[in-house]
């Protein structure tokens, strides 16, 4: 008896078995069934929402973006040195020759001018009404691109900073010094930069960048906050004023 008790256990186990193996052969056949439960459904499918940070590593590269105090202006970190100690301003597509990726970027519909900083980039859009969620993968996806090339991120040595020179008289290398160590810092923090140009009748002349160029709060950063410092440490500064360097450049301020 325990003979057969052993023979029908082994029966019904290739009974179930062979019953499996009918049902996953009809499934198959089924062309309902593969329609209505298709294969990529379940492989493509996420389980759950990553975060968009996570979402945007790629290429052992992760991106992040922080915010500027220009709305239209917003800042990639891309957790590699981008101009280590320097920056490139590329305020229209003429300008962005010296650079691939700033090319590159400016090919994405939507974007009016790209800066470079020591380990950022700022990208501004060229109006409120254009949404950074449908502007920011493309940029993602460039700057992913173009660092896992290996290409240089400029053709030529060049830099917007204004380097010190013998022919500096004390006060304007003091203008300098602070600009380089107390201003520029904190300008860089919110995605931009503030380049000197002059000194002349007690008059700094500054040339702002990346963020800061069309930002709605640039005109009370000069002077609230550049201009208070400047005057505090150097008393022969009696002011500060913006200097436009292009046509682009003055259209776009004496624009309504």
């Amino acid at each position: 008896m325990a003979a057969a008790a052993a023979a029908r256990r082994g029966w019904g186990a290739l009974g179930s078995v062979a019953e499996l193996r009918r049902r996953f052969g009809h499934m198959l056949k089924n062309p309902y069934t593969i329609k209505k439960q298709p294969l990529h459904q379940f492989v493509q499918r996420p389980l759950f929402l990553l975060p968009a940070a996570l979402c945007n590593t790629v290429r052992h590269m992760f991106i992040q973006t922080q915010d500027t105090p220009n709305p239209n202006s917003l800042k990639f970190i891309p957790g590699k040195p981008v101009l280590e100690t320097r920056t490139m301003d590329f305020p229209t597509p003429a300008a962005a020759f010296r650079s691939p990726l700033a090319r590159q970027l400016f090919r994405i519909e939507g974007v009016k001018s790209v800066f470079f900083g020591p380990d950022f980039i700022t990208v501004t859009k060229e109006n409120e009404e254009l949404d950074w969620n449908l502007l920011k993968p493309d940029i993602y996806a460039t700057i992913m691109d173009f660092f896992a090339s290996g290409l240089p991120l400029v053709t030529e040595e060049t830099t917007s900073g204004e380097a010190g020179s013998e022919e500096d008289d004390e006060v304007v290398a003091m203008i300098k010094e602070l600009l380089d160590t107390r201003i520029r810092p904190t300008v860089q923090e919110d995605g931009g930069d503030v380049i000197y140009k002059g000194f002349e009748d007690g008059i700094v002349q500054l040339k702002l960048q990346g963020s800061c160029t069309s930002c709605p709060s640039s005109i009370i950063t000069l002077k609230n906050g550049i201009q208070n410092m400047l005057q505090f440490y150097i008393p022969e500064v009696e002011g500060v004023e913006q200097v436009m360097d292009d046509e682009s450049d003055e259209k776009e301020a004496n624009s309504p």
